[in-house]
């Protein structure tokens, strides 16, 4: 019994849908079936229960990088989108020497392995010049296949995908050879024509990087890379909802037209997330935060985002006026199924990790549990 843990009275999102006055039962650290009869209950009456989130394009937060940090800080950076409903997080790097990257990449692996984070996304170097971003030009390369796979093998098997300029030289070979390997390949930071995207596309590259951002507008002559990830029926898109990247009829449109089993919330964190204003560093580059929003010191470029994805759903639920199972597929089932572990998390079913958040009736998140154990404990009623 003292195994068990029995969460009652909340309105629980399963992927059949929503549960009024629903029931969690988590025995030990995993979603279970069945409860002894005095298995102890913990009252939410009034409350929502959902998957913990998952966030597949993060680079940060609790003023430590997982670019540049040490393990301690990284560490700190996952605990701290813990505390937002992020029981699942894959690192995110920046743009930086080839040497450098790789030698990160086996330091990441290693947290992977024990389990604190789900593995690394390469955001650059292989990325435009035209649409760098927040991304040192100094330091940006084409994508050759062969220092793509020893990026692939400096992360031992934990690298999960990889943000390239496919209309760049080694594009799509580069593509073909991330498919090869179970690895993402996402279009982004790109200047691709239409064209050029479904041709990338057809090699196998199946995300979109932070959809609108980074990347030309859509047009009516030259629609461009937007249309294409848009009606492309293999192609998730992420979106960052912070009120800052997206207009609100852009994310709109992004929902209506790919629907919701093909989009992705991510944070695009940096140090700043939970952690407040100051001068940061985004690889070699500065950031100022100012109110929340991270841009360049230099040229005022967005650098990155300070959201955590608790923000992200409130926003999308009582802004936006999302259906709430179309948040809990974004911001969990539909990222998990991307990174090959919906068997694990991304929804509340037994036999799956207790992974999961209490949010109130207003959709402000109040508890976190991740693999059975509080990470911060909701109030009971």
């Amino acid at each position: 019994m003292a195994d068990h843990k029995v969460l009652a009275g909340a309105r629980v999102v399963l992927p059949t849908g929503i549960v009024d006055n629903g029931r969690v039962i988590v025995e030990g650290g995993r979603i279970a079936g069945h409860a002894p009869a005095d298995a102890p209950v913990t009252d939410l009456s009034g409350h929502w229960v959902v998957p913990g989130f998952v966030d597949m394009h993060n680079h940060g937060g609790g003023g430590a990088s997982f670019t540049s940090g040490t393990v301690e800080e990284v560490l700190k950076g996952v605990h701290t989108h813990r505390l937002h409903g992020t029981t699942t997080v894959v690192a995110s790097t920046v743009t930086g020497e080839m040497d450098f990257l790789a030698h990160r990449a086996g330091e990441l692996s290693e947290l992977a392995e024990q389990g604190d984070i789900a593995g690394v996304h390469f955001e650059g170097p292989f990325i435009s010049p035209c649409r760098k971003g927040a991304h040192s030009e100094d330091l940006l390369r084409d994508p050759d296949p062969a220092e793509v796979r020893k990026l692939l093998d400096a992360a031992r098997g934990h690298a999960r995908m990889v943000t390239l300029a496919t209309e760049l030289p080694g594009g799509l070979d580069s593509v073909r050879l991330l498919a090869e390997h179970g690895v993402i390949a996402a279009i982004g930071h790109t200047d691709a024509t239409y064209e050029q995207t479904v041709a990338a596309i057809d090699a196998g590259a199946t995300v979109a990087t932070h959809l609108f951002n980074a990347m030309p507008a859509l047009g009516h002559r030259a629609p461009g890379p937007i249309a294409a990830l848009l009606e492309d029926e293999r192609v998730t898109v992420e979106l960052i909802n912070d009120g800052t990247h997206l207009h609100p009829a852009a994310l709109e449109l992004a929902f209506r037209h790919a629907g919701p089993d093909r989009v992705a919330f991510i944070t695009d964190a940096m140090d700043a997330a939970g952690f407040g204003d100051g001068v940061y560093h985004l690889g070699p580059l500065e950031v100022e935060v100012r109110e929340g929003v991270a841009r360049l010191a230099k040229g005022g470029s967005i650098a990155g985002s300070t959201l955590t994805l608790d923000t992200a759903f409130k926003r999308a639920a009582t802004i936006d006026r999302l259906p709430v199972e179309s948040i809990v597929r974004a911001v969990s089932a539909n990222p998990a199924k991307l990174l090959g572990v919906y068997d694990e998390v991304g929804s509340l079913e037994p036999g799956k990790r207790a992974d999961l958040v209490v949010l109130d009736a207003g959709f402000t998140l109040v508890g976190v549990m991740r693999r059975g154990e509080w990470v911060s404990e909701p109030q009971s009623g």
